[in-house]
């Protein structure tokens, strides 16, 4: 088989996997993992692998719920009760305006960076922020209406592979050609210092994403088996999931590789803000490739960041109205596809009235966000185990003792970490 035929193959094999990636690498791999290497070198490489090692059996669930039973892993929460579809409903509820607002606003942020729209007419930069996002918005709701799933597969592969490329082509020409500030660094990691700790909480309770992406990426693959008409086999289905993940470990490490490369022990300071900043890495791909990279490069990033803010606009509609039709089966009037516009306008609304109206306290409520993450994170991870090792998954496909040791580790590890968040802050 050709080189060509081959790619081909590899590439009609991926889907769902890479709508993962695509809602997972956003702030969390542009913004703070460059941070993370540029305020402490190559040390979190470390804690990106260990973080990806205790979420993987949580996030690999939701796809082989899919692949094993042919319904989303909510069909799983519903037997062990409506409380757990109502608690679910509860987690995405209280942090998608603030996550879709946080995310909007980056990629906004992003575009204004790039394009030089700072004052805008005038205007005062969070009116100009506010203005780009709700054209974005707009935007990704045509897209949405328009293209559901199949547009969302082919614009992520793209997207996906256009970043990969610049990414490793960045990475490599640092290492043959990087400042070298290592020798002046003072900074180093630090168990015993609370900024330091707080960081690193933050830094991994968002890597790769929050675990409710496990149930995003179990609709958007039962999606994808109704679009082709068949039910896409195990095999095909962890091997596209495997794929993203790593895939989005990979893109972690090379981010905190070129913030480690350019940033640490160069007393350059982290531009306020993730959107400044996500310009400020920009500027990191140009040093290490040149100007003519800058176009490429910039694209990447916006294509990123706007994947990330079509696929989340996407998903917390989607996996809602899925549970409500989990909730009331018997109500015509929650038609999926109804319910799914009208969350969707709901989630737009709301999130462009936080933008108008709180834009200047949005850390504060990234801060509120990011704690419901914590605490949600051992939840989602036992519901995903219930539903995985029940009577109801094949035996076949029900996971071995050893991944069941491991998911009990990676529960104590969850709580762990969001205890001792909440006891830091």
């Amino acid at each position: 088989m050709s080189l060509h035929k081959l790619f081909k193959h590899f590439i009609s094999r991926l889907g769902p996997g890479l709508l993962y990636a695509g809602a997972a690498v956003g702030v969390s791999h542009l913004v703070q993992s460059t941070q993370a290497g540029g305020m402490f070198g190559f040390e979190l490489i470390i804690a990106i692998i260990i973080i990806h090692l205790i979420k993987y059996p949580f996030f690999e669930f939701g796809p082989r719920y899919t692949a094993a039973t042919g319904q989303h892993i909510l069909h799983g929460y519903l037997r062990l009760g409506k409380w757990a579809i109502w608690l679910y409903l509860f987690l995405s509820i209280s942090t998608m305006f603030i996550v879709q607002a946080a995310i909007t606003v980056v990629t906004a942020g992003l575009i204004t960076n790039i394009f030089g729209l700072e004052g805008l007419g005038g205007h005062d930069p969070q009116i100009v922020a506010f203005i780009i996002s709700s054209i974005l918005l707009l935007l990704a709701l045509i897209l949405l209406v328009s293209g559901h799933y199949k547009l969302l597969d082919k614009l992520m592969k793209i997207i996906i592979l256009v970043l990969t490329v610049t990414s490793i082509a960045a990475v490599i020409m640092l290492l043959f050609n990087n400042p070298g500030h290592y020798k002046s660094a003072t900074v180093f990691f630090s168990f015993s210092d609370t900024v330091h700790l707080i960081f690193l909480a933050t830094f991994l309770g968002w890597m790769p994403a929050p675990l409710d992406l496990s149930v995003w990426h179990s609709i958007w693959a039962k999606s994808k088996n109704e679009s082709v008409g068949k039910l896409t086999s195990m095999q095909d289905t962890l091997f596209d999931f495997r794929v993203g993940y790593i895939g989005t470990a990979f893109l972690a490490i090379c981010f905190l590789l070129m913030g480690a490369l350019v940033m640490y022990g160069s007393n350059i300071p982290f531009a306020a803000g993730g959107a400044a900043f996500a310009g400020q890495l920009i500027d990191m791909y140009e040093q290490a490739l040149g100007q003519w990279a800058y176009p490429i490069v910039a694209i990447a990033a916006l294509a990123t960041m706007f994947s990330t803010t079509l696929t989340v606009l996407d998903a917390f509609p989607r996996s809602i109205s899925a549970a409500l039709e989990l909730i009331f089966p018997k109500k015509s009037l929650l038609n999926n596809e109804k319910t799914y516009l009208v969350w969707l306008l709901i989630i737009i609304t709301g999130t462009l009235f936080i933008l108008f109206f709180y834009l200047a306290s949005m850390r504060d409520l990234v801060k509120i966000a990011t704690i419901v993450s914590f605490v949600a994170a051992p939840i989602f991870a036992v519901l995903n185990m219930q539903a995985v090792f029940s009577k109801n998954m094949p035996d076949q496909y029900r996971p071995g003792k050893l991944m069941w040791i491991w998911c009990w580790l990676g529960v104590a590890a969850l709580s762990g970490c969001s205890i001792t968040y909440l006891l830091l802050l």
